[in-house]
């Protein structure tokens, strides 16, 4: 089977990797991929937005199945462009998607259908939201609606830093029309715990759950950005925790959906915060999340694409999704500067016996070797029975691998192992 996978990051490279494993994939496209992938899948330079060109590719090369990974293209409706032509498609379709290309519409639903979230409001008046923000409580949560490269939420720890988050979404667009909405909502306590599903439209089928650090400095410091490594399980989702997420929001929101004639299917991103009142919505995201996905997937034991494919097909119910009960770390390593000004296009020298534990994230390739190409460049990956022996051998090999102006954290995984001598 033919199989074309939209997108070229890291999550990208990791479901390419999965995907290879599976007995009924003979090909692996990727558009636009990356250099970094050049062993595991043909790269083709077609944008993730251009859609037409995408399914035109898709034609002309007989895929026989697509899997849609980044935001983007799902909310622009790459998965109904291809099902129009008879492909079929991982991802939910647009009008599922807006569960993550709407912060409003996503708040309104669960408000909608009682799935605990923090309470908000929603304006679409700068003038307005900083009346608003003089009597509002401190420490508050401004997000733009619309799509950010996940750095369109900011926490604003004063007033002044409040003022500021709306000026610079709302009059500045520092994200562009995507922040002509914006949600200001309640800051909540507690620990962050991020939870993949698939879901087929019927059946949900939550993957191990992760724990992702934001923020780019050690310490949780630093600006926010799309994700400085990752671990998995996270140590806070019980069994007791998880049964409740399953009944009071996995299953009410596939429900609410369905209600709202926006059947999702693909993989459905749950962000969650612990509070002391108990599980909370912070977010949905319509797909696989990026570095989650790299720790995630490599304890995954069950066939990728067939999975998938029950998705697609509304079979997941009668599916085995299992995963091992080993431990993952997973240590982004940056370009410095990044998430603001950084240099890239220095030479990478990753050795053959780690190979097949980094996902590349942002390269090109160049006469047989790989030059650095982006913000975050790399994410280095070990599974280990023990979640410190994960962390330890994750930083074993990023010490293995070279390339000038890299940056990365050194704590990667510190707080839930901290969490997990607590217990």
């Amino acid at each position: 089977m033919k199989v074309l996978v939209v997108g070229g990051g890291g999550r990208e490279h990791a479901i390419i990797r999965k995907l290879k494993e599976s007995k009924g994939v003979t090909e692996i496209h990727a558009t636009p991929g990356n250099g970094g992938m050049y062993k595991d899948a043909k790269t083709v330079s077609i944008g993730a937005k251009d859609i037409d060109a995408i399914v035109k590719y898709a034609v002309d090369n007989k895929i026989d199945y697509a899997v849609v990974a980044p935001d983007d293209p799902l909310v622009l409706g790459c998965v109904n462009a291809l099902e129009n032509v008879g492909i079929p498609a991982f991802g939910p379709r647009a009008e599922a998607a807006i569960i993550e290309g709407s912060k409003v519409f996503s708040k309104n639903l669960m408000k909608k259908y009682g799935i605990p979230t923090a309470d908000y409001n929603v304006f679409s008046d700068a003038n307005k939201a900083l009346e608003f923000i003089k009597t509002a409580p401190i420490p508050t949560v401004i997000k733009a609606d619309g799509l950010a490269l996940g750095k369109g939420v900011i926490i604003a720890f004063t007033r002044e830093e409040a003022i500021d988050a709306i000026n610079s979404v709302m009059n500045d667009k520092k994200f562009g029309s995507s922040g002509d909405n914006i949600v200001i909502e309640e800051f909540l306590e507690g620990p962050e715990v991020s939870v993949l599903a698939f879901t087929d439209g019927k059946t949900v089928k939550p993957m191990v759950s992760s724990m992702d650090h934001k923020r780019a400095l050690d310490g949780d410091k630093g600006l926010n950005t799309g994700g400085m490594g990752t671990i998995a399980p996270n140590p806070y989702y019980t069994k007791e925790i998880a049964d409740i997420c399953m009944e009071t929001i996995f299953l009410p929101t596939i429900d609410a959906m369905n209600k709202e004639g926006r059947t999702f299917k693909g993989c459905l991103y749950f962000g969650l915060m612990l509070t002391k009142n108990g599980p909370k919505v912070i977010e949905y995201n319509c797909r696989f999340g990026d570095p989650e996905t790299q720790v995630v997937l490599p304890l995954l034991e069950s066939d990728l694409l067939e999975i998938m494919q029950a998705t697609t097909n509304g079979t997941l119910d009668s599916c085995e999704v299992k995963f091992s009960n080993d431990c993952a770390c997973c240590v982004i390593m940056a370009s410095k500067g990044y998430p603001e000004k950084y240099e890239n296009g220095f030479e990478m020298v990753i050795p053959e016996d780690i190979e097949k534990d980094v996902y590349v994230a942002g390269a090109r390739y160049e006469n047989g070797k790989i030059y650095s190409a982006g913000g975050r460049v790399l994410g280095v990956t070990h599974v280990n029975e023990t979640l410190k022996g994960a962390i330890d051998g994750a930083y074993a090999k990023v010490n293995k691998i070279k390339f000038d102006n890299a940056f990365y954290r050194h704590d990667i995984g510190a707080r839930a192992l901290l969490a997990t001598e607590e217990k």
